[in-house]
């Protein structure tokens, strides 16, 4: 099978991380921090190498595990939450973003506006400082589209947060791993990732980085190994944030992700960008495909659609007739599709990784080629 649906999750994991997901499998089950036994130190040890990758990586001050990125997005944004209060975001999010704002608005009365990309598909930083009002305190932005690629100005956007006073936080689902993301540069408070996509890491891990100090409130209630006499929830980084057990063998295949990720050699990194731009360049000279997206967007997110195609249907037939993954549908982006005006008809994404090669992109232009026709 050609696996072009990396975006969702990477099917091809290095060597090291397999081997470290399975090692700690079958050595390293004790609950971290839940213990003084050998095995449990052993665990909180694992925990605390594995803060230290994610903090090397980010530049960030503290590491909150989460159980994805979804749960690190919803963490943030509940947890910073203030009554009658505004949120900038933009139309490019995910719905990790805009359904905890539409429930916030709910039951808090939180009120956000969503920017709109410019005549170029990108976010201008000039319409993100305009949408703030005296009652904003949180700007939320996708670091790169999960629908278009398209790359949005974390800088620019991180100084009008601090020139106006405002939290900011960034998703980092698809920049993590293919862009080098560091916090101290961009200056947000929260960033949010999982390893299992760009980082090639395993599932069942999220990272919240946290720089500075920020204000966040618990989200989630239990059993922190910490604090255990009272029934109030402890609110200190991270350990009050990180109810129940914590997955040691996921944290531990985190550390030999962040690894592998700092050792690729540039060429890997080129063979991917090259990659993406002849499969970009290549679908659309072929009548009848609509691309999404042109400019400053990640080379491995292509989206498009065939003319007179459901998307669904297009992933089907290269599923059935052609061995090939792609991700057809919304992408859980309904404001970005209602922007893009493929509500009723969805989009085609085939997303690469750096396990892609050149052989796989002819492949599928090919195909969809075919599909066209």
């Amino acid at each position: 099978m050609i696996y072009l649906d990396n975006a969702a999750t990477t099917m091809v994991k290095p060597d090291c991380v397999i081997k470290a997901d399975e090692y700690a499998l079958k050595n390293l089950c004790a609950n971290a921090g839940r213990g003084s036994h050998a095995g449990a130190i052993k665990a909180a040890s694992i925990v605390y190498e594995a803060r230290k990758a994610v903090k090397s990586l980010t530049v960030c001050d503290d590491v909150i595990f989460t159980f994805n990125c979804t749960d690190a997005l919803n963490t943030v944004l509940f947890g910073t939450a203030k009554r009658g209060g505004h949120v900038v975001t933009t139309v490019y999010e995910h719905n990790s973003t805009l359904r905890p704002l539409a429930e916030l608005n709910k039951r808090m009365g939180v009120e956000y506006t969503a920017v709109r990309p410019n005549m170029h598909g990108i976010i201008d930083p000039a319409d993100v400082e305009r949408a703030i009002r005296p009652n904003t305190y949180l700007i939320a932005v996708n670091h790169a589209s999960n629908v278009t690629g398209a790359v949005a100005p974390v800088t620019q956007i991180g100084n009008i947060a601090r020139r106006h006073g405002v939290l900011y936080l960034v998703d980092g689902a698809q920049s993590v791993g293919y862009l080098d993301v560091d916090m101290r540069a961009i200056g947000c408070n929260y960033l949010c990732f999982s390893p299992h996509k760009g980082l090639h890491g395993t599932q069942g891990i999220g990272c919240l980085c946290v720089r500075g100090n920020p204000p966040l409130k618990p989200f989630r209630f239990g059993g922190t190994g910490s604090m255990s006499h009272t029934l109030d929830q402890p609110s200190d980084i991270p350990e009050g944030f990180e109810c129940g057990t914590l997955p040691v063998h996921s944290a531990y295949a985190l550390i030999a992700a962040v690894n592998h990720y700092k050792k690729l050699p540039l060429s890997v990194k080129r063979n991917l960008a090259e990659c993406g731009d002849r499969m970009r360049a290549e679908l659309a000279k072929i009548k009848g495909v609509k691309i999404y997206g042109k400019y400053n967007t990640l080379p491995n997110i292509v989206c498009f659609n065939i003319d007179g195609m459901n998307a669904a249907a297009v992933g089907d037939i290269l599923s059935d007739q052609y061995d090939t993954a792609v991700r057809c549908g919304l992408h859980c982006a309904p404001l970005c599709h209602k922007y893009l005006g493929t509500l009723n008809t969805g989009a085609v994404r085939a997303s690469l990784s750096y396990h892609n090669n050149s052989d796989e992109v002819t492949f599928f232009v090919n195909a969809v080629r075919e599909i066209a026709k």
